[in-house]
């Protein structure tokens, strides 16, 4: 194998695909990505043996063929590697080495066979469809923060990825929760998705699908089966294996009579928290919001620490509600909002509260509250 390839291109495609392995992983051919020369294009693959990633580089292939290196290490090297240089990687035949040269640098890296880099099997995946690179970021950005990290609760470890429908209008829609707060994010269903089967998106595979829509890609295609999801974002390709699971019935815990209406800038408002929450008990995180006609009181004491209190200018015109909240999660669904203003839907001060961004309508979140 002999090819000359543009660090740019390198580091980009590595970059995606590196990420996807394990660190501290016991089966050594996991910690190496494959490389296969061919054409006029590097590939670059990477697994784990539940998600990988495969990318294609532009690259000036002098001689074809294929073999593993380690990948952190790889990486290391060609992300120090001065910007714009011409990176040569070349293995003979009779070699278990890879030579990596750039300008005045060279470095020799160890191989392991090819033969014994694990083949991911995609099986059928019966349903194609594609969405904007937006709406995907969308469904995905705008929940993960409310996916569960509690791992007997393996089913709340991702998102819930399905089509439905709302008030008739077939939407494809996300979900995620821990029990202390729920994300709900849609957009119009694309052609081909109606009847895929609901689906849970691990964690780790969110975190990479926003890796591969950040660098500029317009379109993703989605195809999935009931175990397995593929998502083609330009020139990479992650395939990953979804959680074999229920999603709760999370429709029941979506408060539907909430009549209390309160809306309030939402990036003073988050200010404000920030601000009381250094207060607030390390443990607990809680503040307390009362409100009363066209006032906001946030509050906050605790033993070690002393007290907090900050008056807002808000619209409320219901009955005075005191309520009680993890300030470290209204400030991470705060920050998913894209609106000037944040409206909060309240039934008393021990009920959950929904909350809508102005700017979204298709966005809707619930906190369950904490006693302060």
């Amino acid at each position: 194998m002999k090819i000359i390839i543009e660090r740019s291109h390198l580091i980009k495609a590595l970059g995606h695909v590196q990420s996807v392995v394990e660190r501290r992983g016991t089966i050594p051919i996991l910690s190496n990505v494959k490389l296969e020369a061919e054409g006029n294009a590097l590939l670059l693959t990477a697994t784990d043996m539940d998600i990988a990633v495969c990318e294609r580089a532009e690259a000036s292939v002098t001689e074809a063929g294929s073999t593993t290196v380690p990948a952190q290490t790889f990486y290391d090297i060609v992300r120090k590697l001065p910007e714009g240089s011409q990176v040569e990687l070349s293995k003979a035949a009779d070699t278990d080495k890879v030579v990596i040269r750039a300008g005045a640098s060279r470095f020799s890296l160890a191989t392991l066979p090819v033969d014994d880099f694990p083949v991911m099997n995609e099986g059928e995946l019966p349903f194609t469809f594609t969405i904007t690179a937006a709406e995907c970021n969308a469904l995905i950005e705008k929940t993960r923060f409310a996916v569960s990290t509690e791992e007997t609760r393996y089913y709340l470890n991702g998102i819930y990825f399905h089509a439905t429908e709302n008030q008739g209008i077939g939407v494809l829609r996300t979900v995620a929760t821990d029990g202390h707060r729920l994300a709900r994010i849609e957009v119009a269903l694309p052609a081909g998705a109606a009847g895929i089967p609901g689906v849970i998106i691990p964690r780790k595979t969110i975190g990479e699908i926003i890796k591969l829509i950040e660098t500029g890609v317009t379109q993703v295609e989605i195809s999935l089966s009931e175990s397995k999801i593929r998502f083609t974002c330009g020139s990479a390709i992650l395939v990953s294996k979804l959680i074999d699971g229920t999603f709760p019935d999370y429709e029941r815990v979506i408060p539907t009579g909430n009549d209390k209406i309160l809306e309030l800038d939402r990036k003073e408002f988050s200010r404000a928290v920030d601000r009381v929450s250094v207060i607030a008990s390390e443990k607990t995180r809680g503040i307390k919001l009362a409100f009363e006609g066209g006032k906001l009181t946030l509050s906050a004491d605790s033993a070690e620490h002393g007290t907090a209190t900050e008056e807002l200018d808000v619209t409320y015109s219901a009955e005075p509600i005191e309520i009680g909240f993890n300030s470290r999660y209204l400030l991470e669904m705060l920050g998913q909002m894209e609106g000037d203003t944040s409206q909060f839907l309240f039934a008393d001060g021990s009920a959950p509260a929904v909350v809508r961004d102005t700017a979204d309508v298709s966005a809707l979140y619930v906190i369950m509250p904490m006693r302060v």
